[in-house]
């Protein structure tokens, strides 16, 4: 006879052995394109990309595109290239195609463009379109950079263009107000990395660290505001058909 505090082996038989993990309470999705935004979109790209390498090569076009290092330095092409300039600060427009699997791949731009107030969405078939016209493969985001002066923009029109049909951005925990903040804060931190520069040269760096003191006050009273929500519970079975692999045998 087995103990009362003791479980039999028909109960530990049964027992089903789990692992627990919290799930996140937000969840960032793209929000959808309407069917006449989408097809202006793909259009205004593909003509604009085609314009700009004509111009770029004149009769001389190649198979595989156009390569101009003025032009390509305005794009950010790729997901790892567009996180690099978002995180920077660099992008007025982000354009991802729809068809990217797994979706946690391009999840994250979402909220990077969102605290950087960029306008971003995802395009459906972007990669078919405009790919092979930039001498690509497959374009999985696209993003255009900001220039120091407006005339050296070659995609101005373009991005005024399709920035009115980009639907706005909603994340959860981020509300609008917050989503400004890091915005203005970067915009203090590259006037403050000027003025650093001049003071080293004038007072030798007397008024560089007293503006360094002042920008990370301002970041540290300035946090983001959100409302906090419950972490759920959630557990994981490994295997619950209990089904198991057979090895093969080496012959």
């Amino acid at each position: 006879m087995t103990s009362a505090g003791k479980p039999s082996k028909k109960d530990l038989k049964k027992h089903i052995q789990s692992k627990a993990s919290f799930t996140s309470p937000f969840s960032s999705k793209w929000r959808p394109l309407l069917p006449k935004n989408k097809d202006f979109i793909l259009r205004t790209l593909k003509d604009k990309i085609i314009a700009t390498g004509e111009e770029a090569q004149g009769s001389n076009l190649t198979r595989n595109g156009w390569t101009d290092s003025a032009a390509r330095w305005q794009l950010a092409i790729g997901i790892n290239e567009v996180t690099k300039a978002l995180e920077r600060n660099q992008l007025q427009l982000l354009l991802v195609c729809k068809s990217v699997r797994p979706h946690l791949m391009t999840n994250h731009l979402i909220a990077l463009s969102a605290t950087r107030g960029v306008p971003a969405c995802q395009v459906p078939r972007m990669s078919e379109t405009v790919a092979a016209h930039l001498g690509l493969k497959s374009l999985l985001a696209l993003g255009f950079r900001r220039c120091s002066s407006e005339d050296k923009e070659m995609f101005r029109d373009t991005v005024d263009a399709i920035k009115p049909r980009v639907p706005s951005l909603e994340v959860d925990w981020l509300t609008d107000e917050a989503a400004a903040v890091p915005v203005e804060l970067t915009a203090d931190l590259e006037e403050g990395e000027e003025q650093t520069e001049e003071a080293k040269e004038e007072e030798g760096g007397r008024r560089a660290q007293k503006r360094k003191l002042e920008i990370e006050s301002e970041i540290t009273d300035s946090a983001l505001s959100c409302a906090l929500r419950p972490l759920k519970v959630k557990r994981i079975v490994p295997n619950p058909a209990k089904k198991r692999t057979k090895l093969k045998k080496q012959k």
